[in-house]
């Protein structure tokens, strides 16, 4: 049977950013380096606690995954930052059931505010939040790259290795935005997490094929299912160490995902 899924998206956007590096003067890159990182771990631990995820993507620019996260917790979030950090941020929240269709209406509530780089548009939040009785699942699927340390990282050097890495993770995010409306984000070593609309195991299947004939590099995914991000996302953990304990490419653990 098919049960739609619905991704609560958040942007989580730096006011005024790449103005503020270079006032008075540019700023050390190490510091900013330290600022962009620090940030990104406090959002993190935030929303972590929350059972949300948030990716990194350009640091200036975060994407989060915000199933069950209200209005009020936001507003908490970024008046946390305004009261911690040289910088602040605003957040742009929208709904929908493909990823992509929620993170475009997130982005569209704060470009309608302005410039990201206007010094007047400071902490915007604008959004729509899911309510208990509107929250269905959602889905999420966790890559990694098949035997990613004898094939690269015992055999080459540390940047050679990561330019497979990033080839193959170039190949699925392309693939998966063009073909699903997914988000996909590489986050360290050779794991890469998509948040994706209900989508059969074929799909799945389909994009590792794309993968191997694309960029010749062999993935392995798991996929989960749940309320929130940690959720669905803790499951598709689990369905990848199936994949690597039975030597299959696609494994789905806990509610399946719509059959084909």
């Amino acid at each position: 049977m098919f049960t739609v899924t619905t991704t609560q998206v958040t942007l989580v956007q730096i006011d005024n950013y790449g103005p503020w590096t270079t006032t008075p003067e540019p700023r050390r890159e190490m510091d900013l380096q330290t600022l962009q990182s620090r940030l990104f771990a406090d959002v993190a631990q935030f929303l972590g606690h929350r059972d949300a995820y948030v990716f990194f993507t350009r640091f200036d620019n975060m994407i989060a995954v915000t199933n069950g996260v209200d209005g009020a917790a936001h507003a908490t979030l970024q008046e946390s930052i305004g009261n911690r950090y040289p910088v602040s941020v605003s957040l742009g929240t929208a709904v929908a059931e493909r990823p992509v269709d929620a993170l475009e209406a997130a982005n569209r509530r704060l470009q309608t505010e302005g410039s990201a780089q206007d010094e007047n548009r400071t902490e915007v939040l604008a959004g729509e939040y899911l309510s208990e009785t509107e929250r269905s699942d959602l889905q999420v699927a966790h890559f990694d790259v098949v035997n990613a340390t004898g094939k690269y990282t015992d055999r080459l050097n540390e940047f050679d290795t990561f330019i497979n890495i990033e080839r193959a993770y170039g190949s699925l995010m392309r693939h998966l935005r063009e073909a699903h409306g997914a988000l996909s984000f590489f986050v360290g070593g050779d794991n890469i997490i998509a948040v994706c609309p209900n989508l059969p195991e074929s799909a799945f299947a389909s994009a590792v094929a794309h993968v191997e004939d694309n960029v010749d590099i062999e993935l392995q995914v798991g996929v989960g299912r749940g309320a929130s991000a940690h959720e669905a996302g803790f499951a598709a953990k689990h369905a990848l160490e199936d994949c690597r304990h039975d030597g299959t490419s696609v494994e789905l653990f806990g509610a399946p995902a719509v059959s084909d």
